[in-house]
């Protein structure tokens, strides 16, 4: 792979267009396009980790994703800097490096379904463990599996490539290159791998896209594609954020002491070769004594430090990662007193965090509240001629509709297109409404 062709300014669905002259640059714009879409703005009711609301205001999908943005341009801008030292690429596009990874970085969670992994599990169940068994014999083993081990990451292409009804062509109409950024895990469903990265409607468009960047094709047979290089950048801005995150909320919450979560974030530091950075600790922690904010300052050094440290790691491996050879993120190449703190974090997250009552109790209801919805609104479009589904089919908003002769491949999606997109709090009132309990 090459940066002459992996940074791309064609647009999905506009291929044919003369690009025209703006102020912004074109990566810019699809920055720009993501943060005024409303499917971002809907992040904002969309759980991260804790529920929402609370009295302590913690992280959603939203506030997460800003952030996200935040360090991958940081992560973006020093690759930047390091192409252009080394004359790779056309300089125009490599030193816009920065603004790609932070307008993927925006779009990385937006096919996320609402109430977090559970959404996506409750997917899968209705269709491996609910009614939706039915419709097994009638999809192509893909299709199935693309219902079955419904992927977050695979919707967001969705969301951002797909013409829906009453929209225009190519969806958000963003560049390849930051589309191809996103691509987590560049092959289908079905081919033995735990994840995927796109949906059988989408297979042309992603390997339309695939093609044009040069991705390399590693596994013709399972068509399985090298990741784009920035996506690891995605990646790694995407585990920072959420790990040391997650800690400082946890924090906040008072599901972890004080003392927890200053032995969490200053275990990155050691404190033999790197005294320095302790004396700069106590110097503030001097000055400030509200608790929130010396934790805030801690994280802000850590994010920091990982900034750097991947930044080195993408770049001792750069060849590597262009020959699609570089296996696993950035983050899990780190090394000693870094690595045993990052594994630290991500084991008192599991058992500390992600299992606390409040975190499993809103998975429990999204689950019940995803799962229902489902069953009624897929018996809606698999029978739209019933009173009850007429009652119901105007719900889903017009962009989301299909023929009653479609397939049912594309009845389904609707339905998964119309869910996914909901926030929490629309999902919950939604389920209320037609289970009769909202009713006074």
């Amino acid at each position: 792979m090459n940066w002459n062709q992996l940074l791309s300014t064609i647009r999905t669905g506009q291929e044919n267009k003369l690009e025209a002259k703006h102020e912004r640059t074109q990566f810019q714009r699809d920055y720009d396009r993501l943060i005024f879409s409303s499917p971002f703005r809907r992040l904002q009711d969309k759980t991260q980790v804790f529920p929402l609301p609370g009295s302590v205001f913690v992280h959603n999908r939203l506030t997460h994703s800003l952030e996200v943005a935040s360090v991958g341009r940081s992560l973006g801008n020093n690759i930047s800097q390091k192409l252009l030292d080394a004359k790779l690429g056309n300089p125009d596009l490599v030193g816009e490096i920065g603004a790609v990874v932070a307008a993927a970085c925006l779009a990385h969670d937006l096919g996320n379904p609402p109430f977090g992994h559970s959404g996506e599990a409750a997917i899968g169940h209705y269709f491996t463990n609910g009614e939706g068994q039915q419709f097994k014999e009638h999809l192509s083993a893909s299709q199935w599996t693309d219902v079955t081990r419904f992927e977050g990451n695979a919707n967001a292409l969705r969301m951002l490539t797909h013409a829906f009804n009453g929209r225009r062509k190519g969806g958000f109409a963003l560049t390849y290159t930051t589309i191809a950024s996103i691509l987590k895990y560049p092959y289908e469903s079905g081919i033995g791998l735990k994840k995927f990265g796109y949906f059988q409607s989408e297979k042309e468009i992603f390997e339309h896209i695939a093609t044009s960047l040069g991705l390399k094709l590693k596994d013709a047979e399972k068509g399985i594609y090298a990741r784009h290089p920035l996506v690891y950048l995605v990646e790694a801005a995407d585990d920072i954020c959420y790990q040391v995150m997650d800690i400082e909320d946890a924090h906040k919450l008072k599901i972890l002491s004080y003392q927890e979560t200053y032995d969490l974030l200053t275990g990155f530091f050691d404190p033999d070769k790197e005294a320095a950075e302790f004396i700069k600790i106590k110097k503030v922690f001097d000055e400030v004594s509200d608790k929130n904010e010396r934790m805030a300052f801690l994280r802000a050094k850590v994010i920091g430090k990982l900034v750097h440290l991947c930044t080195e790691i993408f770049w001792n491996n750069h060849d590597a990662i262009l020959d699609g050879r570089f296996e696993k993120g950035l983050i899990d190449h780190l090394s000693g007193k870094e690595y045993e703190a990052m594994e630290v974090c991500k084991t008192t997250a599991f058992k500390r965090i992600y299992k606390n009552p409040s975190v499993v109790e809103i998975e429990i209801a999204g689950y019940r509240i995803l799962g229902t919805l489902l069953e009624e609104f897929i018996k809606a479009v698999t029978n739209p001629r019933d009173f009850y589904s007429k009652m119901l089919l105007p719900f889903i908003p017009e962009q989301f509709t299909v023929k009653e002769e479609a397939p049912l491949y594309d009845k389904i999606q609707s339905v998964l297109d119309f869910i996914s997109g909901m926030t929490d709090v629309y999902a919950l009132d939604l389920y209320k409404k037609i289970s009769g309990t909202g009713l006074k």
